[in-house]
């Protein structure tokens, strides 16, 4: 239950931090968001941690009974978290941290300060997209993805005036914040005990998105590098079957034949085809019989449920390499992994 709190009124930003195991850099990601002067609420979520990270968020919540919201819940996996959160925010916009990651405090600054003159001006978008910054502690290395090339900066718009977004520069949780009764209303669903949900966090609610804004601040510090992290290559095969049930979740929630804004299905079939090319070159580098089956099993959930999914799949770049056939499409697929991997640093 939450803590026992006088909550500010109407905070202009809640920001959902789920947490497990997260005591050695928790504070990390919490204090910069108790920094600012500006409404900000902040919901720390603990599922089940079995180290301190309970005692550190009742601790915040005590101190900051005005700003910090506790939550305490039996062991349910991210989404699970990232569900009870959306579900306690009482802010007017959102924003998914996870606890090993944290906002860069000037840029935090300037984006609360831009998405208050949107609102008290009532022309504040639907979601709101920033940079975020791979902050690699293993090679030591930090690469920023802008959205300069694909959006107007500093301008509400709608989706007509975005241009397709450069290769690794699509729209990842990270980047976004959505007004919080528009993410309530898509209907987006997380299931429990499974990683990479957030990839349905950066599809579904952008089918009740009509405006969006650009900020070029570099907000999101993504923590990357750890051999352990969710993120990590082995650890993503040795959890294929996860990023498996996700892509499928997110064919079922495209529903595409729904939309009837040209550029708004334009780019959530790219954001799917992105999705579905990276869980079948999982599949390949996972080079197992069971893969192998999810991989087809994959193949024929996106053909039979969503055609025009299927299509763009089918026709963007990376589908036309994962098609190739034989042991030489396989080894295409492998140097391109590797390319890419080297130039976004994204694992």
């Amino acid at each position: 239950m939450p803590s026992p709190a006088t909550p500010i009124a109407a905070p202009l930003l809640t920001v959902v931090v789920p947490c497990y195991n997260s005591e050695a850099y928790l504070s990390r990601a919490v204090d910069p968001l108790l920094s600012t002067a500006e409404h900000v609420e902040v919901v720390l979520v603990d599922d089940g941690s079995t180290d301190a990270t309970a005692v550190m968020i009742d601790r915040y919540a005590a101190e900051h009974p005005e700003r910090v919201r506790a939550v305490h819940q039996a062991n349910g996996g991210h989404g699970a978290a990232m569900t009870t959160g959306i579900a306690h925010a009482r802010g007017e916009y959102l924003k998914v941290l996870d606890s090993d990651d944290w906002f860069d405090p000037e840029a935090f600054a300037a984006y609360l300060h831009r998405l208050r003159e949107w609102v008290d001006a009532g022309t504040a978008p639907d979601a709101l997209i920033t940079n975020y910054v791979y902050e690699n502690v293993s090679r030591g290395t930090r690469k920023v993805v802008r959205y300069a090339s694909s959006m107007p900066e500093g301008v509400v718009c709608g989706w007509g005036q975005l241009r397709r977004p450069r290769a690794g520069s699509y729209f990842l949780m990270h980047a976004l914040t959505y007004r919080t009764a528009v993410l309530r209303d898509s209907g987006v669903e997380f299931p429990r005990h499974t990683f990479y949900v957030d990839n349905l966090m950066a599809s579904i609610p952008l089918r009740a998105v009509r405006t969006l804004a650009y900020l070029d601040v570099d907000l999101y510090r993504y923590f990357i590098g750890r051999d352990d992290q969710s993120v990590a290559e082995a650890v993503m095969i040795s959890r294929l079957d996860q990023q498996l049930r996700v892509n499928r979740l997110l064919v079922d929630g495209l529903r595409s034949e729904e939309l009837e804004d040209a550029a708004q299905l334009g780019y959530l079939l790219h954001y799917a085809s992105i999705v579905t090319s990276v869980s079948l070159t999982l599949s390949l580098l996972a080079g197992t019989e069971e893969a192998e089956r999810g991989a087809a099993e994959l193949r024929a959930h996106l053909r039979e449920r969503d055609p025009a999914a299927h299509r763009a799949f089918r026709r963007s770049a990376t589908g036309r390499l994962l098609c190739l056939p034989g042991r030489t499409g396989d080894a295409v697929v492998r140097v391109s992994y590797r390319l890419a991997r080297r130039r976004f640093g994204f694992n």
